[in-house]
């Protein structure tokens, strides 16, 4: 079939991006980050070896090492969830389960330690990785407790931040408590019922 001028003219300029391309990149960044220890063990160079590809196809797709490690990172997350919205609850354990699975996974945590222990050499990448990574997923649980507060599900006296440290830090710290055994099922649960136990109105 004969195509239009529109839609030859829709296409955009340059060659089309590969998701096997794009994939076997992050991939490769991610496997050096764990691997290495840190910021300084990834290199445009060394990603490029390892994902079989060019260093010109990086560069036409990420303009530094740094925004390639941040990309990385994200895809490495669990996907941000929207809120069902139907109660509190049920949306801190929603959250609570994708911060479990996050926290479990040994590759993503070997890669963000090599992040943070990177923080001295690697300032402006910290911060990007904490504002572009870590802060909205954040912020989305904020916005399920500020809604609490609306509802009267939650105290109106709620310290928000508190809670969200409460929460994240419960849940991070037993997914990495290897020595205890597998997270239980329903510790999501249970941690939640606790909190709004304490959070909630009396």
């Amino acid at each position: 079939m004969t195509q239009t001028t529109d839609q030859l003219s829709a296409r955009p300029p340059g060659r089309p991006r590969s998701e096997r391309a794009d994939k076997a990149i992050v991939d490769a960044t991610l496997d050096l980050l764990a691997e290495e220890g840190g910021v300084a063990g990834v290199s445009i160079e060394a990603v490029a070896a390892r994902a079989g590809v060019g260093k010109t196809t990086i560069y036409r797709r990420w303009p530094n090492k740094e925004a390639l490690i941040i990309d990385a990172l994200a895809a490495l997350k669990e996907p941000l969830i929207e809120p069902r919205g139907e109660s509190v609850r049920e949306d801190l354990i929603a959250w609570a389960k994708v911060f479990i699975a996050d926290k479990s996974d040994k590759k993503r945590v070997d890669c963000y330690w090599s992040i943070l222990s990177s923080a001295e050499r690697y300032p402006e990448l910290i911060t990007r990785f904490n504002q572009e990574v870590i802060e909205p997923r954040r912020e989305a649980i904020r916005q399920v407790l500020r809604r609490g507060i609306a509802t009267g599900e939650l105290r109106p006296d709620l310290d928000v931040e508190l809670a969200l440290w409460i929460l994240t830090g419960t849940m991070a710290h037993r997914a990495r408590a290897s020595s205890a055994g597998p997270v239980p099922e329903d510790f999501a649960e249970r941690v939640v019922d606790e909190l709004i136990a304490g959070l909630g109105r009396h």
